[in-house]
């Protein structure tokens, strides 16, 4: 930021965050995209709590509201004047939902007359800014470029038109200030010594963003009830890169009953790790050991991880060097997780998959696919073997997609691979790749801006051409081949784990595209759940007034 003034680029920042205020503006189809979605309360038992612990909740809502409006700046701009703009409350409910005028589930295509598509980076680089001149500017900054591919900043024009980079704590200080205050105060409520901890390290991360610290302490808290995400964390939103972190929060209440029966499973990770079906050099790096499985009641959304489709798992921290020296902790969201199987994954499955495979779908399966999910996140590898740097900074805005396929895969195998070894009991291993399948077809109606959405494309397409599964045409419905399954799940395993660990961009965009192909029957048959009205997502009524704290 050499010779130019903090005032100027803050002044920059607000007109960037600024976007024409439109009157009378004409909506498409409003009521059939709202059907997409079907509400659901986010409830769990206050008793659980102690006085000390229900006094903190209000006060981590109210921080996570900040992230509310913080992630509004970064994927749109001003979000007053849009709203202003806008007299149905139909239409202002869908944008909440979106956070801005573009349908995340329909490629972020504009759903409000006179609005061009959304633009790539959203609201994090400046609107006319391109791919090159980027990569010009860190070319020829002294650093590099670290700071303008930073995490936690912003890109903004100086008074001379360059970009330089504003780090998030000055362009939100104001509101980062109020929300690490806010974490104080709970902290001080706060029984549990790790928890108290955390939260006074995430308190200052959010005013300086060096996150690391509290990520530790996040993994060193283990008797906590209460669990806070909270700040910015994924980068999903910059689809120009994928260098940018949005924010997000999550205010949960941990089920310890279930969490002690997950435990067991957090140190197996090593084996897990040995065992992958690649050579040596792409399995290396051994999975920090104080990684830990839990599940919870989710009882608060917020910012990125409210926005369009929901998360009902969470891996973190996504500090690569955070991971390798303590681990990370797999979040399962059982109430968030029973909502979509419910509305959800049972009509699409009643719909799409064989009637004689139909008794394969259940709750358990799901609620194991999920986990392992997250659990795969944690293993592969983080850094190329190429010296091509992390595997997100090599592969860029392929990155995340590329990882959420690795771990739906990983996870398969590993429920295999322990299935084999007799973990699972007398459970039935077709359970896991039938709900997997029916699975597929949920995800993918995210949409191909969503990286869950086109790692599931990718998957789609990869199983059905080595013979996973076969659809029958009179019926139209799926029917898994369970060897072919287990041929394919190896098959892909290797080839992710190897384009991350080759950290070759070309060969991962060219992968990508060659399987994110979407089929006539593939797209006839997501029509079909679209004219039966199967809602593609969920929605929440959550707060105090659900939980009865108010």
């Amino acid at each position: 930021m050499k010779n130019t003034s903090l005032l100027s680029i803050l002044i920059i920042i607000s007109l960037t965050f600024i976007h024409c205020g439109r009157e009378h503006i004409p909506v498409i189809d409003i009521d059939q995209r709202l059907a997409g979605y079907t509400t659901v309360e986010l409830a769990a038992d206050p008793t659980v709590l102690t006085p000390k612990e229900r006094q903190m909740i209000p006060i981590l809502i109210e921080a996570a509201d900040i992230m509310h409006d913080l992630f509004w700046m970064q994927a749109y701009g001003d979000k007053e004047s849009l709203l202003a703009s806008v007299d149905d409350a139909r239409v202002r409910e869908y944008l909440y939902i979106n956070y801005g005028p573009w349908d995340r589930v329909r490629g972020n295509e504009p759903f409000v007359e006179g609005y061009e598509d959304k633009p790539l980076g959203a609201n994090f680089y400046p609107p006319d800014m391109t791919a090159e001149e980027f990569e010009s500017a860190a070319e020829r900054a002294a650093d590099g470029g670290l700071q303008l591919r930073d995490l936690y900043t912003l890109v903004r024009r100086n008074d001379d038109g360059n970009l330089v980079a504003v780090p998030y704590h000055i362009a939100f200080e104001e509101q980062l200030r109020k929300a690490a205050d806010l974490l104080r105060r709970a902290a001080d409520l706060a029984e549990d010594r790790g928890l108290q901890r955390y939260l006074r390290l995430r308190a200052d991360a959010l005013v300086t963003d060096d996150y690391r610290p509290s990520d530790m302490a996040w993994l060193d808290m283990k008797d906590n009830t209460i669990e806070l995400v909270i700040g910015a964390i994924e980068t999903y939103e910059d689809r120009l890169f994928g260098y940018k972190a949005a924010y997000e929060a999550f205010v949960l209440i941990k089920d310890k009953e279930w969490s002690e029966r997950l435990d067991r499973y957090a140190a197996m990770l090593p084996g897990l790790q040995r065992g992958l079906p690649i050579p040596a050099a792409y399995k290396q790096e051994e999975p920090g050991m104080d990684s830990d499985l839990n599940a919870y009641y989710a009882i608060y959304y917020a910012g990125d991880a409210n926005a369009g489709p929901k998360t009902i798992a969470i891996n973190l921290p996504n500090d690569e060097e955070v991971q390798l020296r303590k681990g990370t902790r797999r979040l399962q969201l059982k109430n968030s997780m029973q909502a979509k199987f419910d509305e959800i994954l049972i009509p699409i499955t009643g719909l799409l998959i064989d009637q004689e495979q139909r008794k394969h779908i259940t709750f358990d399966a799901f609620f194991n696919n999920v986990m392992f999910h997250e659990v795969a996140h944690g293993l592969g590898i983080k850094s190329t073997i190429t010296g091509r740097g992390t595997v997100r900074e090599a592969l860029r805005d392929q990155a995340s997609a590329v990882e959420e396929g690795k771990a739906d895969v990983l996870g398969l195998y590993m429920i295999t691979t322990l299935h084999e070894q007799g973990e699972f009991g007398d459970a039935d291993l077709m359970d896991n790749y039938v709900t997997f399948l029916g699975s597929i077809f949920r995800s993918i109606r995210f949409g191909t801006t969503s990286a869950h959405g086109r790692a599931n494309l990718m998957q789609f397409n990869f199983f059905q051409d080595m013979g996973a599964f076969s659809r029958d045409d009179e019926t139209g419905t799926y029917r898994v081949d369970f060897e072919r399954m287990q041929e394919a799940i190896s098959a892909l395993a290797e080839q992710i784990l190897r384009v991350q660990g080759d950290g070759d961009y070309d060969a991962v965009s060219e992968f990508m595209t060659e399987t994110g192909r979407m089929g006539q029957h593939l797209e006839n048959d997501l029509g079909r759940l679209a004219r039966e009205g199967i809602p593609i997502d969920i929605v929440f009524n959550q707060g105090l007034d659900v939980l009865g704290l108010n």
